[in-house]
């Protein structure tokens, strides 16, 4: 996807009037190219999304081989790393997400033990 396209695409969900920072979650993923464990990543963050916020969610993947830029704004060190933008506050987790109980707790779905 283009860089205009996706800010168009973040820009329609953040000025969506119907959606409030308390129902609608904005995730991004940042990877490099189409590797596995980035595969994995997103196989692992639309199973989490689909059973944890039944559609209330947006998923947005930065591929940084096409935009490393795109990695200044959240200080992206490692890949692939989730960036939770909504609701605030901003939250990371990294890795390929195959741990479902600590992405539900570093997303705060689920308090810590």
């Amino acid at each position: 996807m283009r860089q205009s396209a996706v800010n168009s695409v973040i820009k329609r969900i953040e000025e969506n009037p119907v959606a409030t920072e308390k129902d609608k979650w904005v995730l991004r993923l940042y990877v490099a190219g189409n590797t596995p464990k980035a595969l994995t990543a997103f196989a692992n963050l639309t199973k989490i999304c689909e059973e944890q916020l039944m559609g209330k969610y947006s998923i947005e993947v930065i591929d940084l081989l096409i935009n490393p830029q795109l990695s200044v704004e959240y200080q992206i060190l490692a890949i692939p790393t989730l960036v939770r933008k909504l609701p605030v506050p901003v939250r990371k987790i990294i890795g390929d997400l195959s741990d479902t109980e600590r992405v539900l707790i570093g997303l705060d779905l689920l308090p810590a033990s």
